[in-house]
């Protein structure tokens, strides 16, 4: 008999934590703010421990229902969980890095004002992402896809006293909203065509359909919409503009918002909605074109950014256009792998770039650091191995997610595979950049760093422990804020503890994954195959016409041809060069000839500038859309509608009101005389009245 696990439990716990820091937290102290925050993350992670060993006792997909949520005309839903392989993945991911990065919050916020909001937010966004994950049906999904939103928006505009940061939190609330619609339009057609919406069932429905091979049905539309709703929560090109802003927030929100967790839930409603892809062609190459093209695009910018947290901004837009690449090619589970990888290594790059923001006292600016990596060596190494991790430098973790997917989309397209590469030298180029300049040469922001810490502190709207903020921590270290050169210093163990963790993961965390041509036997891929493996005609014969392997959740048990295992070979030897190639032209031009990159940026001036100011894309929109609706509803929303219907009807009312009663006050003379001629005329009225009726009664 198949336990029951109590799936429920896993979501509600953080939800308690975030419950008890709201409405009580105000009164607690800091220590116990943490440690309700810490316990009941603590224990979701622990749940989720648990539940992965008693994995295989399990008869999969484990659904548990808590009861009917909805029914109306044969019409219902479940407010259900479940446990597969897949969600089991994103599971551990979730409350894994969830919590180490509330360990890290616990240092990095520690005197920040409204540490007790802080903590109440993070754990509300860590029930709805959970709930996201484990739902088992769409609607209730849709429910965590919602708060997710939510959370974001209140994270990002965590400190709402400084107008950036209160604009950013909306412009992602707004951009988020657009996406939605399109993945609400879509469960509305799949309550039309197959009257559900768990995930089983409607999966059961779409099995026996053909692919769409010719024209556009009912299937490719609903997976477009799908697809538009992940292009937003997953910040893919068009709907990309918010994430950049998003880096408002404080560094752990970046890390666990917008790093390891809820831009990833694009890419997991995709890879969850396989069955659907699969028969839609056509929206299955929509999602690899979209998926390449903001890779490449948003690599391209992140080579001119200079603050260090916008070029980790970017990218993670383009590490998740890897991931849709891969779902493009109907490489699902690679997709997911690299979802897994990024969770360790980008999460990393955020944590240690909020440990050099806190060693310089709250400078963003790469162009004012340097030479970081004698004063903070655990943050250094640390930095050093996600680096190479997302470079995909063997043997760490990214390494084998990367070169899985560019070797899937060579077997799909060329094309694919040649921009894929073109993004991985990119990547590299622009990390060793930063590498390079925090870490290498001499410090060269004793002075801004001074000045940037007193700023901080007289507007009291830090966005990192850049001020006094810190101080418990730095006097443990044996300073205070920089004021020069020799107040830089190294985080304190609390906020180091997660880095060292998650290096290890940056490391290790692929080998699960390594492939075939390098003597290995990818158990992740072997792990996930009972979730994917789904005929598919459309996508196994495109492989079988070009004569390549199928992917192994396409195929059946056996030993890939040696030939194809050399071929492969060969592309990770392209894909590890571009890395490399990377790593040298960084060290050319930020290490061994620093006075390179402002000569090419003076020769380069249009395409520079360009890149510079992000291809203008956020003024374009500006012009095109923002400004028209702005103008919009103040002529004839606010004065059309709200001032001439709604205000016009309302004081129109109270116009005929005040006219009205000024005229009956007239009959209040205080004549005597006038008021016996009222009472007759009443009298009358009354008399008249009773006759009449009296008259018309049978």
């Amino acid at each position: 008999m198949t336990p029951n696990l109590h799936l429920w439990l896993i979501p509600i716990l953080p939800l308690a934590g975030a419950a008890i820091n709201g409405l009580f937290g105000k009164r607690f102290s800091r220590q116990t703010v943490a440690a309700v925050a810490l316990a009941f993350c603590g224990a979701a992670f622990a749940m989720a421990l648990w539940i992965a060993a008693q994995f295989s006792s399990l008869s999969l997909p484990h659904v548990e229902v808590l009861a009917t949520w909805l029914r109306s005309n044969g019409f219902s839903v479940d407010y259900s969980f479940a446990i597969d392989q897949l969600s089991l993945v994103m599971l551990l991911i979730v409350s894994g890095v969830g919590f180490l990065i509330h360990i890290y919050s616990v240092g990095y916020m520690w005197e920040e004002g409204g540490y007790y909001r802080f903590f109440s937010y993070l754990n509300l966004f860590m029930f709805f992402m959970l709930t996201l994950v484990l739902a088992s049906n769409y609607l209730l999904m849709f429910v965590g896809w919602e708060g997710v939103g939510l959370a974001s928006y209140l994270l990002i505009g965590f400190f709402f006293l400084r107008d950036s940061a209160a604009a950013a939190g909306k412009k992602a609330f707004i951009v988020n909203r657009i996406g939605d619609f399109g993945f609400l339009i879509a469960l509305f057609l799949m309550i039309k065509h197959f009257g559900t919406l768990d995930f089983q069932r409607v999966f059961d429905a779409v099995k026996p359909f053909s692919p769409e091979t010719a024209g556009v049905g009912f299937l490719t539309a609903i997976a477009l919409l799908l697809m538009l709703g992940a292009a937003g929560k997953s910040a893919q090109i068009p709907l990309y503009v918010w994430l950049p802003d998003a880096m408002e927030g404080p560094t752990p929100v970046s890390a666990l918002i917008h790093a390891a967790t809820m831009v990833t839930a694009g890419v997991y409603m995709v890879a969850r909605s396989h069955v659907i892809f699969e028969r839609a062609p056509s929206a299955l190459m929509v999602v690899a074109i979209i998926g390449t093209l903001t890779a490449f695009f948003a690599a391209t910018i992140g080579i001119a950014q200079t603050d260090i947290k916008k070029v980790l901004a970017y990218s993670t837009i383009s590490q998740l256009g890897y991931m849709f690449l891969a779902c493009g090619v109907a490489a699902f589970s690679v997709g997911i792998f690299h979802l897994m990888t990024h969770a360790f290594f980008k999460g990393l790059l955020f944590l240690a770039a909020g440990s050099v923001i806190h060693a310089v006292g709250g400078e963003q600016d790469m162009r004012k650091m340097g030479g970081l990596r004698k004063h903070i060596p655990w943050t250094f190494w640390t930095m050093t191995i996600a680096t190479f991790a997302i470079a995909g430098i063997p043997p760490f973790a990214g390494f084998f997610s990367k070169d899985e997917i560019l070797w899937r989309a060579y077997q799909a397209s060329w094309i694919y595979w040649l921009v894929g590469v073109v993004t991985a030298f990119l990547t590299s180029f622009y990390m060793f950049r930063l590498w390079f300049m925090t870490f290498f040469g001499e410090y060269r922001g004793a002075a801004e760093a001074s000045h940037g810490h007193d700023e901080h502190a007289a507007h009291g709207t830090h966005s990192g422990p850049g001020s006094r903020a810190e101080a418990p921590f730095h006097s443990a270290q044996g300073g205070s804020a920089p004021h020069g050169h020799g107040g830089i210093h190294e985080s304190p163990a609390i906020m180091l503890a997660p880095l060292v963790i998650l290096a290890v993961l940056s490391v290790v965390g692929g080998w699960v994954g390594w492939p075939g041509s390098l003597g290995g036997n990818n158990r992740f891929d072997q792990f996930l195959g009972p979730v994917f493996r789904v005929s598919t005609p459309a996508v196994n014969s495109e492989h079988a016409q070009a004569g390549e392997s199928l992917p192994p959740e396409k195929e059946t048990e056996g030993a890939e041809p040696k030939t194809g295992q050399r071929t492969e070979l060969i592309f990770t030897g392209i894909s590890v060069g571009a890395g490399l190639l990377g790593l040298f032209l960084a060290w050319l031009l930020y290490l061994r000839r620093p006075e390179l990159p402002d000569q090419l940026a003076a020769s380069l001036h249009g395409l520079y500038s360009a890149v510079a100011h992000k291809y203008w894309i956020d003024e374009l929109y500006a012009w095109l859309f923002v400004k028209p609706l702005i103008a919009l509803s103040g002529t004839v929303l606010w004065r059309g509608i709200d001032q001439g219907v709604i205000d016009a009807t309302l004081n129109g009312s109270a116009d005929g009101a005040r006219e009205l009663s000024d005229e009956v006050r007239h009959m209040q003379s205080g004549n005597v005389r006038s008021y016996a001629a009222w009472v007759a005329v009443g009298a009358t009225a009354v008399i008249a009245y009773m006759v009449w009726v009296g008259l018309r009664t049978p």
